[in-house]
């Protein structure tokens, strides 16, 4: 029988050994970079447009007990990033699982699974009545996942785009740099 590597991450059984935690801030850039890594504009052109280092950032102040991060011995292979709505007159609290992701060489090995399922905890200990999560509605891996935690009733939601770089490479022309202030604001 072949001697396990130590620098091998797999179990016994060809699983990784993996820790599930909080968040730390030395991990922000670690998630931001995965993230881009995930969040390709040619694969998922809406989570493109909106991945940003200020996204991982702003997670992390407001809700950081809701920034989960996956380790294999101590490199960050996944994150989950949510955040609660409580709304005004309401009995209800609402959550909303806004980012997951998982390196693509750790994935169908259970991770986005405990990172959700330690999220979905959380989320019940602070008494949320309705978990939100939204996803493109191509993005079949994405929905079966849900569906398989439970998630249901979904609703069409269209993103609509206006691409002004024509008019934008206009408006510099005429206004120089574009920088100038709107005299008609």
């Amino acid at each position: 029988m072949k001697e396990k590597d130590s620098d091998d991450p797999l179990t016994e059984q060809g699983k990784p050994d993996v820790d599930i935690r909080e968040m730390e801030i030395e991990d922000v850039a670690t998630v931001f970079h995965l993230g881009e890594e995930l969040f390709k504009a040619k694969e998922v052109p809406n989570l493109y447009r909106t991945w940003d280092e200020y996204e991982v950032i702003q997670f992390f102040q407001t809700d950081p007990e809701l920034c989960l991060v996956a380790e294999v011995d101590e490199d960050i292979v996944g994150f989950i990033l949510g955040t609660t709505v409580t709304k005004r007159h309401s009995a209800w609290k609402y959550g909303l699982m806004v980012w997951l992701g998982v390196d693509d060489r750790y994935q169908r090995f259970g991770i986005a699974t405990r990172l959700f399922r330690e999220f979905k905890g959380i989320m019940l200990e602070n008494g949320i009545r309705i978990l939100l999560v939204d996803t493109e509605a191509d993005n079949d891996e994405a929905l079966h996942f849900f569906k398989k935690e439970g998630f249901g009733n979904p609703e069409e939601h269209l993103y609509l785009t206006l691409n002004l770089d024509a008019e934008l490479r206009k408006y510099k022309s005429r206004n120089g740099n574009g920088k100038k202030g709107n005299k008609n604001r």
